[in-house]
C-alpha cells in the first residue's frame, strides 16, 4: 500500500510538473490565483478573527461544534484540521486535543493526521504553483531565506524532518517553504507527517484521557507536552544554529547565528 501511495503522490507531481514547465500557464495561474487565493485565506481571518479565535481556543467549544454535526462529525473535524493548517494562524494543538476527546485516541490520532496531511499538501502545492512571491507575501522574507538556507543543504532532508520533530518550531511556514523548494512531494508528506506524528499522538491521548477522566495520565502527558514545547521555545535559537552548521558542512560558512533572529520571531 505504501509504494501504491508513493507511485501515485510521484504520478500526480509529474503530471503538475509538464503542466507547470509552459512559462505562459505558470504565469496565467499566478496572475488569477495569486489575488483570489490570498484573499480567501487572509480575509476571513480578518473578518471572522474573533469568532475563529473563540473557537479554536478551546477544547470544549471546538468538540461541542464538532459533536453538533452528528454522522458528519470526522469528515468536519478532518475539515478543521486541514483549515487550521492552511490559515496557520490557528493553533494546532487544540484540534489535536478536541479529536482525541471526541473520537478516542487512536481514531482522533487518524483522523487529525489525514486533515493536516491534506492541510500541508495543500499549502505545499499552493506555494509551487503561485511561486516565491506569494509565500512572501504570507511570511517574514528572514524567515523564508533562513529555511531555504537550511533545505539547500545535502543535509536538507534530516534537518527537515527535525525541524518538524521539535516542538516550538513554527511549522505551518515550512510546508509553503517546501514548495517553493527543490523538495519533491512524497519525502515531504512523510517527513512532515512523521515529524509531526509524537506531538499528535500525545494530544489525541491528553483528549482520550480527559473524556475518560484519567487526569493522572492527563497530568503527565500534558505535563511532558508543556515542558518540551516550553524547552523548543527556550532553545530554539541554539537548536537552529546546530540545525545550520549541520547544513553548513557542504556550503561554506555563513553569518553567525548571533546575527539572525531566530525563526518565528
Amino acid at each position: 500500500m505504501t509504494r501504491s501511495f508513493g507511485a501515485g503522490f510521484a504520478a500526480v507531481e509529474r503530471i503538475y510538473s509538464s503542466l507547470m514547465r509552459h512559462a505562459k500557464t505558470k504565469r496565467i495561474a499566478a496572475f488569477v490565483a495569486f489575488p483570489l487565493l490570498f484573499a480567501a485565506i487572509l480575509v476571513p481571518v480578518i473578518i471572522w478573527h474573533q469568532e475563529i479565535w473563540r473557537l479554536f481556543s478551546s477544547v470544549q467549544r471546538l468538540r461541542e461544534w464538532v459533536r453538533g454535526w452528528g454522522v458528519w462529525a470526522p469528515l468536519v473535524f478532518i475539515a478543521v484540521q486541514t483549515l487550521q493548517v492552511i490559515l496557520f494562524v490557528i493553533p494546532g494543538e487544540v484540534p489535536q486535543i478536541a479529536g482525541g476527546y471526541l473520537f478516542g485516541a487512536w481514531l482522533g490520532t487518524l483522523l487529525s493526521v489525514t486533515g493536516i496531511l491534506i492541510g500541508s499538501a495543500a499549502s505545499f502545492f499552493l506555494a509551487r504553483a503561485l511561486g516565491k512571491p506569494f509565500v512572501e507575501a504570507l511570511f517574514a522574507r528572514d524567515q523564508i531565506e533562513r529555511i531555504e538556507a537550511l533545505l539547500e543543504s545535502q543535509s536538507a532532508r534530516i534537518v527537515f524532518f527535525l525541524l518538524f520533530l521539535i516542538p516550538g518550531i513554527p511549522k505551518d511556514i515550512l510546508c509553503y517553504v517546501a514548495g517553493v523548494s527543490p523538495m519533491r512531494f512524497p519525502f515531504f508528506a512523510a517527513a512532515s507527517t512523521l515529524g509531526r506524528l509524537p506531538g499528535i499522538v500525545g494530544s489525541a491521548i491528553i483528549g482520550s484521557a480527559a473524556a475518560a477522566s484519567h487526569w493522572l495520565l492527563m497530568g503527565i502527558i500534558g505535563g511532558a507536552a508543556v515542558v518540551l514545547f516550553v524547552l523548543g521555545l527556550l532553545l530554539r535559537p541554539r537548536i537552529q544554529a546546530r540545525l545550520e552548521r549541520i547544513s553548513e558542512r557542504r556550503r561554506g560558512p555563513s553569518p553567525s547565528p548571533e546575527d539572525k533572529p531566530p525563526m518565528g520571531s
